[in-house]
């Protein structure tokens, strides 16, 4: 007993200095110490054993000491959790070893392709900005600043020149349709502001500005859709590192929602995701509208209110010809504002719950769901042991249920 008690004292004292180091040294402690209470606890037994032959007579029945019992079933209990707690480390160690050995191989594996080991066999590095460790959050962040980076990294090299068509392409045109939208949109608010009445002209104004916008907005879109799907396909591409579907299932809802889920192969999630983010955006532009017309209106509302000598007509100049009050047309903006700002904070809601799913969802899709689903009746025979009656027989029934 003075033994064991020493060594818990000093297996403590080395745990308290332990507990702060590395963890690779505070599992060795914990192993040491779990042999050690082992050991005490092999001692402790061997002791027991001695006493094992003394005897009580009670009710005229030779019985075994039952204190003797019970110290042998503990230890015994305390050396096998002691060694499963040994065992599970070494596993452990070795699990991560293999791990580690098996990710050098595929390392030598694809540098042999790439044609680049010496004549030692040694791995030559490559540029820093193709690193074999760089990881997948950083191959597509420097692709989001640099795009095409990602394919140069995966050497694809045949989709630059698709990816700079597209995009370049793309954002050309948009920037022209641009310089031709902006004066028509300056005419027609000058029109406006003028108070001019329905006019085949100022029809034809609208035609055209209408026309020369959606132009404009489609090819920003045909230029934002070719850069997030080669953003994304750099990401599907990407093997210089082992990489879990788990986290590539992440990155990809990251950069378009939706497409988590479809590397997912969860596709009937993919309209639920694509429709709420249209929804939110489709509000967030109906409330951005109509904050700025009624902002426009007030202001001119307020204007003539303050002061009407430059108002010769004595009509306000705003859309509504003064038939509203300024205070109305300023509640009407303050609502349309409050709303807007609610729907920014549902998008990005909805984007962070679409990224959140792929993430789990993409965690269950290797969660191993067996189709055993048995009940198992069998007998069951045992002893029951007393201290006045000694062994008892007992006969039962033991039900197994698997799920």
């Amino acid at each position: 007993m003075i033994i064991g008690a020493t060594i818990k004292s000093v297996v403590g004292g080395l745990w308290q200095r332990v507990s702060a180091a590395e963890p690779k040294l505070l599992r060795l402690v914990v192993a040491l110490a779990a042999v050690m209470v082992a050991c005490v606890g092999v001692e402790a037994q061997a002791q027991t054993l001695k006493r094992g032959n003394q005897r009580t007579i009670q009710g005229g029945v030779m019985l075994a000491d039952s204190a003797a019992i019970a110290r042998a079933d503990s230890i015994a209990k305390l050396d096998a959790d002691s060694l499963a707690l040994v065992q599970k480390l070494i596993d452990k160690q070795a699990k991560q070893r293999l791990d580690s050995l098996a990710r050098a191989a595929r390392r030598v594996e694809r540098a042999r392709e790439a044609g680049r080991l010496d004549a030692n066999g040694n791995i030559i590095p490559r540029e820093p900005w193709f690193s074999d460790s760089m990881s997948l959050s950083k191959v597509c962040i420097t692709a989001a600043v640099l795009p095409g980076y990602g394919q140069i990294y995966n050497k694809q090299y045949w989709k630059l020149p698709i990816l700079y068509t597209t995009v370049g392409a793309s954002a050309g045109l948009a920037i022209y349709q641009g310089t031709k939208y902006r004066p028509l949109k300056r005419e027609y608010d000058a029109m406006l502001l003028e108070g001019m009445s329905r006019t085949n002209e100022m029809n034809l104004l609208q035609r055209r500005m209408i026309r020369t916008n959606t132009s404009r907005q489609l090819l920003w879109s045909a230029a934002a859709m070719s850069y997030i799907y080669f953003l994304g396909d750099a990401a599907v591409k990407y093997s210089t590192n082992e990489v879990s579907d788990v986290k590539k299932a992440t990155t990809l809802s990251l950069i378009c929602p939706g497409a988590g889920q479809v590397y997912n192969q969860s596709y009937w999630k993919v309209p639920i995701v694509i429709g709420g983010m249209a929804s939110m955006v489709y509000v967030f532009d109906w409330n951005t509208r109509g904050f700025k017309r009624f902002k426009t209106a007030y202001s001119l509302r307020a204007d003539f209110d303050e002061h009407p000598e430059n108002y010769p007509g004595g009509v306000s100049k705003d859309e509504f010809k003064g038939r509203y009050s300024a205070t109305f047309l300023k509640n009407l903006r303050d609502s349309y504002r409050r709303n807007r700002d609610l729907s920014i904070l549902l998008t990005a809601a909805v984007y962070a719950f679409q990224a959140v799913d792929a993430h789990v969802d993409a965690h269950l899709k290797d969660f191993d769901v067996s189709d055993d689903l048995t009940v198992k009746l069998e007998p069951m025979f045992d002893y029951q042991y007393s201290y006045f009656s000694g062994g008892n027989p007992v006969f039962g029934f033991n039900l197994n249920l698997t799920f």
